[in-house]
């Protein structure tokens, strides 16, 4: 029987795992924390109430073409859905509503923009399962759907600042910049629309759920999987070189790419291993948890209702707040996305206080205390809120690091997403996912498709690997 390591167990570590367990391989995980998870845990960071540490609200990964072939739902994996997806509240109290249904979204901005919003994401609502088949794959892979591809593939080369222009109302052109933004990128720097137009498709399609129980429900039904399937796990096992790994026929590493050039060492070939040390990060997040009072008192009624709020005013603060990151700069109103899972998933809440998840942007590395600005924002548009705060937790940039090193400088997305980063990652190849050296692959969320809980960045790994160990046997 093949063997196989894998160092990591985010979503893309387990993934990869289950992959591999299920064409038969003998698969060991190996995590270096206490426990499995990654990205996708979840604990009582205020007491009594679950929250999510960080992947919180899952419109791709309930849509993964991985995720949906495992019958998760028998390891205890449930998707539970908002009554709104997405609010983008301004101060003049209006506010842009995402809802799954495109028709309801566009009803709700009127008949110019509610038009221009339909024409752009009904086709591609009505297209995403077979887009995602093709986007959640390596861009260098013959695509199954080439006209669907062809179709998409020019709008999302664009800058999102032109694909803004398509809407005349602020209320609209905000609720686009709020989703665009999920890419930490500045609007006119091309391919800076593709995250947004993905993920508002995504939405539309499947909605923005989030796990019962949170997270790390996630986590636990890919375990329970390979459990099931015959593979391992092993905590509290760090891999710093070479020397630390058992032996195997495949590795998969579930790291940074730079965290790959260390632990391989000269053992990578040198045009590897100077893509992996200059690989870019991100700017980063700056998290802050609280225990709330009754909920967030939003001025806007559908934001009491909605499990994503995005806080950043009009079109043109959350572009400007997105520039002034790219230079290193923390703007006076940082853009703040806020989680309300609980609205979704009652069982995080103990009675009438309620986990309220929110983090900032922030510049890479940022090492200030941005717990104020956060607050403020919240407060630009639910005043009365620093009232209803009962505790609160905060993870820095620093913080994500050394709680998931793959989150260099607080880069939660693992990754700038440069137009050439998100075409080329980790390095330019034919097979992102091989390091050069034979058996062994980079798995994390550093290669196609990126972020995300979906698992897909560990699929493509494994099946990679899988091709080429059969091509040695």
């Amino acid at each position: 029987m093949s063997t196989a390591v894998v160092v990591g167990s985010g979503p893309n570590g387990l993934a990869a795992a289950v992959y591999l367990a299920r064409e038969g391989v003998e698969v060991t995980v190996l995590e270096a924390a206490g426990t499995l998870g990654g990205g996708t845990r979840t604990s009582e960071l205020t007491p009594g109430l679950l929250h999510d540490h960080c992947s919180a609200i899952h419109p791709m990964a309930v849509g993964s073409p991985f995720l949906r072939g495992l019958d998760l739902g028998r390891h205890g994996l449930t998707w539970c859905l908002p009554d709104i997806d997405c609010v983008h509240p301004l101060d003049s109290g209006a506010a842009g509503v995402l809802h799954r249904s495109v028709e309801e979204t566009a009803a709700g901005l009127g008949e110019g923009d509610g038009r221009r919003w339909r024409r752009t994401f009904g086709p591609l609502t009505e297209a995403f399962d077979d887009l995602a088949e093709d986007l959640m794959r390596p861009l260098t892979r013959l695509p199954d759907h080439p006209l669907r591809l062809a179709g998409f593939g020019p709008r999302a080369l664009l800058p999102a600042a032109a694909v803004a222009r398509l809407w005349r109302t602020e209320t609209a052109r905000a609720l686009f910049a709020g989703v665009a933004a999920h890419a930490f990128r500045p609007f006119h720097r091309p391919a800076s629309a593709a995250v947004g137009l993905t993920i508002i498709a995504a939405g539309h399609r499947h909605g923005w759920p989030v796990a019962a129980g949170g997270s790390r429900a996630i986590t636990d039904a890919l375990a329970a999987r390979l459990t099931e399937l015959g593979g391992r796990t092993e905590t509290g096992v760090r891999v710093r070189s070479r020397a630390d790994l058992p032996p195997a026929d495949l590795v998969l590493f579930d790291l940074a790419p730079r965290a790959v050039a260390d632990v391989l060492g000269d053992l990578l070939p040198a045009r590897v291993a100077r893509a992996y040390r200059r690989y870019r990060h991100g700017p980063g997040a700056f998290k802050v948890d609280f225990a709330v009072q009754e909920g967030v008192p939003w001025t806007s009624e559908a934001a009491r209702r909605a499990g994503t709020v995005h806080l950043g005013g009009g079109y043109a603060e959350v572009a400007a707040g997105e520039r002034a990151l790219q230079a290193g700069r923390l703007p006076e109103r940082p853009f703040v996305l806020v989680g309300q899972q609980y609205l979704a998933d009652p069982s995080r809440s103990r009675g009438d206080v309620h986990p309220v998840w929110t983090y900032a942007h922030v510049p890479h590395g940022y090492a200030g205390d941005a717990t104020e600005a956060v607050v403020a924002q919240i407060e630009r548009f639910a005043p009365g809120f620093r009232e209803r705060i009962l505790d609160r937790s905060v993870r820095t940039p620093a913080g994500f690091e050394a709680y998931n090193p793959n989150y260099v400088g607080g880069d939660v997305v693992a990754g700038a997403n440069t137009a050439l980063q998100l075409v080329l990652r980790p390095r330019a190849a034919l097979d992102p996912y091989s390091t050069g050296v034979p058996g062994m692959y980079i798995c994390s969320a550093a290669t196609p498709p990126g972020a995300g809980a979906h698992g897909m960045c560990g699929a493509n790994a494994a099946e990679s690997a899988l091709r080429a160990l059969r091509r040695r046997s």
